[in-house]
């Protein structure tokens, strides 16, 4: 069996034990979602894509709602919810004290709205949120914004790496401009990439999560030192939750 149908028939079998009836899934117009989407799909289960545009570059947008498109034409179990969020976080930040005016906590705050629209959505139609990270990312170093999109019920993709998400989509047929667009989280205005705020691409973050200790160049030594800076200040996010245990 393919892996691919080994993915899916995964989360079938997940869905109908539970006894649930539909995928949720955010759409973001990268691999990731694209590959996670079309593996539910893939089910014959229901399956609800979303977009979510805050602030969002149209490009991003675009190739999600292609996306989308797409699904809805390969697979008769597909329904589509385009729901625009840019004005929805434009009144939370009005509903702020302006001494709370983080770019990133609001980068992150994007992730959160997205999130609970996901939630809202599955609570009534009886759904699962499936999650659209990656081994590097969620167990890697841990790229991800916690309760946002890292809010999920089932990640199934979470144990391939980025290397091989790009590859199943590409056995899966993913459209080419997001097989071709550069990685990125869609929660800032500039347009920055996932390899801009990382400083390292994702195949040297994949090499340094399986590196052998073996004596390294310059170069490698900066790619374990920023992966490592990384991963210990993300830890707190792939690791449970502290719990006080009374004696």
């Amino acid at each position: 069996m393919s892996l691919e149908k080994e993915i899916s028939l995964w989360l079938k079998n997940y869905l109908i034990d539970n006894k649930l009836k539909s995928f949720v899934i955010g759409i973001s117009g990268g691999i990731d979602s694209a590959v996670t989407s079309t593996l539910c799909a893939m089910t014959g289960l229901k399956t609800i894509v979303v977009t979510m545009p805050i602030h969002q570059n149209p490009k991003e947008t675009n190739r999600g709602i292609d996306h989308c498109n797409w699904l809805s034409d390969k697979y008769q179990n597909i329904e589509v919810l385009n729901i625009e969020l840019t004005e929805v976080y434009e009144q939370f930040k009005k509903t702020m004290p302006r001494n709370f005016n983080s770019t990133l906590a609001l980068a992150n705050h994007r992730a959160r709205i997205r999130m609970s629209t996901l939630y809202l959505i599955a609570a009534n139609k009886f759904g699962l949120v499936v999650g659209t990270g990656n081994k590097v990312e969620d167990f890697g170093v841990g790229f991800y914004t916690k309760y946002g999109d890292g809010g999920v019920d089932i990640s199934p993709i979470a144990d391939l790496m980025k290397s091989e998400v790009f590859e199943l989509g590409s056995n899966l047929g993913i459209i080419n401009s997001i097989l071709t667009a550069k990685p990125t989280d869609g929660l800032w205005d500039d347009g920055r990439t996932d390899e801009d705020q990382l400083g390292v691409s994702y195949d040297e973050l994949e090499w340094a999560m399986t590196y052998d200790g073996k004596i390294m160049n310059d170069k490698q030594r900066k790619i374990i030192e920023i992966y490592n800076k990384h991963r210990k200040s993300n830890l707190h996010k792939m690791q449970p939750i502290p719990i006080f245990k009374k004696k």
